[in-house]
């Protein structure tokens, strides 16, 4: 009988501070009516001061250890999903990894920018299935606010700073956990969304500041056409790659970028609106947060059960994309 990746334990973490629609015409040429008109946002949250991400892991792991009979220093991995480090090296999962004490583990940060929690997923339940690992914490967490440009209007209204986190067991029962993944890339998309500063290419100097290559640049048109086209498709695809169509499903927990990209995904697999998870109005986009975020939450208001289908997708820088197949099984 084959192991499946069952996820056993989920917890978020958003900091307090509230940036609404309101604070950001203060700062910025935009009003409240056409930031939600067009993506769906009404507030986002910052984290504070020299706090970095693996601050943001750390309270989402807190939670999602509450009434726990187990330790974390009984995690075997922590794959880490950011685009916003505390710092290039060490990594944020070694940071973390300190942090909760889980002094049997490794830990590696994954770059999938938007879709990273996927990747994460995905990837951690390889160790799992494989039998390598018995506790694999995957997080998804963003301080988006620490490479945005809050004079740029077309990205500062976006983001926010969120994280969330799952535990990966294995489970003899193959019809619960994770069922099965498309993942997919497409390098041409580099020229549409990125941040060219801070890498190997453009390492900091006077001139890299000056010219803001250390804040995030989309091509909002662009990317908006890409990512409506490919998360709607990949949702759909693994619908009928599993023989299941959108009566099937329980929740579809998309990534919160944009309300009409989520709503375009919905129709395509012929969901209800009380199927689909939208929090994007509270946080924003928080990027590799968004997905865990959503699911940490439904699981709290108990909306969620055993043997529930759940479908996860996303979209992200480089471009990036994918959709999971999860069966619950708490």
């Amino acid at each position: 009988m084959g192991r499946k990746a069952i996820i056993t334990g989920v917890g978020h973490y958003v900091p307090p501070k509230v940036l609404t629609n309101k604070d950001l015409e203060k700062m910025v040429e935009t009003n409240d009516e056409w930031i939600v008109s067009r993506t769906g946002i009404r507030e986002r949250r910052i984290l504070e001061g020299e706090l970095g991400s693996s601050y943001l892991g750390l309270k989402a792991t807190e939670m999602l250890y509450e009434n726990r009979s187990d330790s974390m220093a009984d995690i075997d991995l922590i794959i880490f999903a950011t685009v916003t480090p505390d710092t290039l090296f060490p990594s944020s999962s070694c940071r973390l990894q300190e942090q909760i004490g889980a002094d049997k583990a490794w830990g590696i940060d994954l770059n999938g920018a938007c879709s990273g929690f996927l990747y994460g997923l995905t990837t951690g339940a390889q160790f799992i299935e494989s039998g390598m690992h018995k506790k694999v914490l995957v997080v998804g967490a963003d301080k988006m606010s620490s490479i945005l440009d809050y004079e740029d209007r077309a990205t500062c209204i976006l983001f926010g700073d969120g994280a969330g986190a799952v535990l990966l067991e294995p489970s003899d029962d193959e019809t619960l956990g994770v069922q099965d993944s498309i993942l997919r890339s497409d390098g041409s998309g580099k020229d549409y969304l990125y941040m060219m500063g801070g890498g190997s290419m453009h390492p900091a100097t006077h001139e890299t500041v000056d010219k803001k290559m250390h804040y995030i640049y989309q091509d909002g048109r662009t990317v908006y056409k890409f990512a409506v086209s490919r998360m709607a498709d990949v949702s759909a695809e693994i619908l009928e790659k599993n023989n299941m169509t959108g009566e099937d499903v329980d929740f579809f927990i998309p990534h919160q970028a944009n309300k009409r990209i989520i709503d375009a995904a919905a129709k395509r697999m012929g969901l209800r609106e009380d199927q689909v998870v939208i929090n994007i109005d509270k946080y924003g986009n928080t990027t590799a947060g968004t997905i865990p975020i959503a699911m940490s939450e439904i699981y709290r208001d108990n909306k969620l059960k055993k043997g529930d289908n759940l479908v996860l997708a996303a979209f992200g820088a480089g471009f990036t994309w994918g959709s999971i197949l999860l069966r619950w099984a708490i």
